[in-house]
């Protein structure tokens, strides 16, 4: 009996002792894990502080983060500016393929943790009611999603993954993750405040490059400038000359640079101190025409513009003075006043000779109207003879005319007559018992009576040059319609005679074996 009970106590301590030693280590098991943990975390911070580009810090934390999970799954998603989406900039293992994805708030993980901005643990992502209803997600079984948060809002999201239905996340899990989200978040504001001073100082770079490139152009235009300039500061101290000002007035920058230039004649102070003072009170100076003195002494005509310009807190801290030489100019008007005045004097002196010349030119013309006047009278009384004498002129052709036709027609009866009335007759006398001395007579009488009518048949006779005296007789009274019996009685030959003569007077008009009428031909001669 009393070796029963001291088993029986001995088996309840071995009990006891053997389930303080799992308790011991499961608890050692615990301290060790949670050393790895800080371990791990430790080299985390130490690694993601030294990670300055942004990219390559994404894929670091994912890296970290699913070793200390032990998962070859996960994603961070990144709040798109705007705010009203979040895209996955990084994936690994299952949703490397997943990149570029966007989830508005609400929708599934990622959605959900931004919603709730605390973590969500889902042990079967396939049965969960929130997830996202895509076929390409049916492989995922226990997800995490961490929140990146910042005082304000969540910036992004780290979400852990198992596809193999036997591991799980714990909650040991999320409170690690927690630890590591607030140290990612950490590297991510460091990097974002470095791309941020990296881009402002680039920006400050630009724009002072800008800046020295403008300085640089600006004085190499003050620099080329042929006018003067010099640039004053409040006080009228010039801190600034171009050689055209050197070379214009006759004074090195050492002897002008930090001092006051004295360079304005005294009768010519009123107006620039009136000037200045306008200037100051912040209107601009405008071609203002004074005069400034040279070293040597010498006056010149200027021409000024000046205008304040200002520092970076936009106050007055000077002004630019740029000056013109116009002396040249201003002499050159002189000499145009002058001979402007020479001119007008020319002008007056030509234009009492152009009065008397018109006033010349006025007799002349008014001569000259008078003479037209006479002409254009003479001119009418002339037209009116020349119509007298055309008429005249005409009636003289008529009556010429006239005595052509009248002669020729004299002619006609004269020869005709003679023909008619003593030709006949005198050939029958010839033809007749005459002695010697009548013949002769007779033949003289003849020959004096051809003289007296040949003028009358010169016309005719021309066209009948080759013809004989008889072939001409023979053509006249052909023309004059005399059949052959009568021109052989008019003749005192016979008919065969005639015939043969009209025969050789066809022959030599060229009218032989042609059907042309020998008086049509004849007739044509007239």
């Amino acid at each position: 009996m009393d070796l029963n009970p001291s088993y029986s106590n001995l088996k309840r301590q071995n009990l006891a002792l053997s389930l303080e030693s799992q308790r011991r280590k499961g608890a050692e098991e615990a301290f060790h894990r949670q050393n790895a943990y800080l371990k791990a975390l430790h080299e985390t911070s130490l690694i993601l502080i030294d990670k300055i580009d942004k990219e390559e810090l994404l894929e670091n934390i994912l890296e970290r983060a699913t070793s200390l999970t032990g998962t070859e799954h996960g994603y961070i998603y990144l709040l798109e500016q705007g705010g009203r989406q979040m895209q996955m900039r990084v994936g690994m293992g299952f949703f490397k393929s997943q990149l570029g994805r966007r989830v508005i708030i609400g929708q599934g993980m990622g959605g959900q943790v931004w919603e709730t901005e605390s973590p969500v643990l889902v042990d079967d992502y396939n049965c969960w009611p929130g997830r996202i209803s895509d076929k390409v997600l049916d492989g995922l079984r226990s997800v995490v999603g961490i929140p990146l948060k910042s005082d304000r809002q969540v910036l992004g999201v780290i979400g852990l993954a198992h596809v193999d239905i036997r591991k799980r996340f714990s909650e040991e899990d999320i409170t690690v993750l927690e630890q590591f989200a607030a140290l990612a978040l950490i590297a991510l504001e460091k990097a974002r405040l470095y791309a941020d001073v990296r881009r402002e100082l680039a920006e400050r770079e630009r724009t002072e490059a800008i800046l020295r490139e403008s300085e640089e152009r600006y004085r190499t235009l003050l620099e080329s400038s042929p006018d003067p300039i010099v640039v004053y500061d409040m006080h009228g101290i010039a801190t600034y000359v171009n050689p055209a000002f050197e070379q214009t007035f006759g004074l090195s920058r050492d002897e002008l640079l930090g001092k006051q230039i004295n360079f304005v004649p005294q009768e010519n102070w009123p107006e620039t101190k009136k000037a200045i003072e306008s200037m100051l009170s912040g209107k601009k100076i405008k071609l203002f025409e004074t005069r400034r003195l040279t070293r040597d002494g010498k006056v010149l005509d200027v021409q000024i513009s000046s205008t304040l310009y200002r520092g970076s807190t936009g106050q007055p801290v000077g002004n630019i003075v740029i000056l013109r030489d116009i002396s040249a100019r201003k002499r050159a008007e002189e000499e145009l006043q002058k001979y402007h005045g020479h001119l007008e004097e020319l002008v007056a002196e030509r234009t009492a000779e152009l009065a008397s010349a018109n006033l010349k030119l006025k007799k002349e013309i008014d001569e000259r109207k008078r003479v037209e006047k006479a002409l254009r009278k003479r001119e009418k009384e002339l037209q009116s003879q020349s119509h007298h004498l055309e008429e005249v002129n005409t009636a003289l052709r008529v009556l010429l005319k006239q005595r052509e036709e009248d002669k020729k027609e004299l002619s006609e009866i004269v020869l005709s007559n003679v023909q008619e009335l003593v030709s006949p007759y005198l050939q029958k006398v010839i033809s007749g018992r005459l002695d010697t001395r009548q013949r002769t007579l007779v033949r003289i009488l003849e020959t004096n009576l051809n003289n007296i009518i040949s003028p009358f048949i010169s016309r005719l006779t021309s066209r009948l040059v080759n013809l004989t005296p008889v072939e001409i007789r023979v053509s006249g009274l052909v023309k004059e319609g005399k059949t052959n019996k009568e021109i052989a009685e008019l003749l005192l030959i016979s008919k065969n005679t005639v015939l043969f003569h009209r025969h050789n007077i066809r022959s030599k008009l060229g009218l032989k074996n042609k059907k042309i009428n020998l008086r049509s031909h004849l007739l044509s001669f007239e």
